[in-house]
């Protein structure tokens, strides 16, 4: 890929929508650029490794995470998914983990930060305690 020069694509085309600049490049790939794929989530990772296991097709995959800092999103396990399988980048709001493998990968990462926690998955038929009366499946 040749260098992009965000300014001059930005003076060429207003429409073109760039990355804030709070995230930080986690990824062995500094410059990236595709079409956007999304992920809605929150502290359950379950869906951003579904699509890092389908066909990327250089584009970029963009995690609402709702800025959680508890969990890691996204860890090597994962990149490696998403490389394998031809993503571009990945925009994260939210965080990565095991960052020293990831800037070894042939792909960007954008999150807003790392941390150390592993995400738990979502659990199905578990007892619901956030009421004063809990809920059994």
């Amino acid at each position: 890929m040749s260098a992009i020069i965000t300014p001059d694509i930005c003076d060429a085309h207003p429409e073109v929508q760039v990355l804030d600049p709070v995230f930080v490049n986690f990824g062995g790939r500094e410059a990236f650029c595709g079409p956007v794929r999304t992920v809605k989530c929150f502290e359950d990772n379950s869906l951003v490794k579904e699509a890092a296991a389908e066909p990327g097709d250089g584009a970029v995959l963009v995690v609402d995470a709702g800025g959680s800092h508890r969990c890691a999103m996204l860890g090597d396990m994962i990149a490696e998914q998403a490389v394998d399988n031809g993503w571009a980048g990945v925009v994260m709001y939210g965080c990565v983990r095991d960052v020293d493998v990831l800037a070894e990968t042939d792909l960007a990462f954008r999150p807003w930060a790392p941390t150390r926690a592993r995400a738990t998955s979502a659990v199905r038929d578990s007892v619901i305690s956030r009421s004063p009366s809990p809920a059994s499946p």
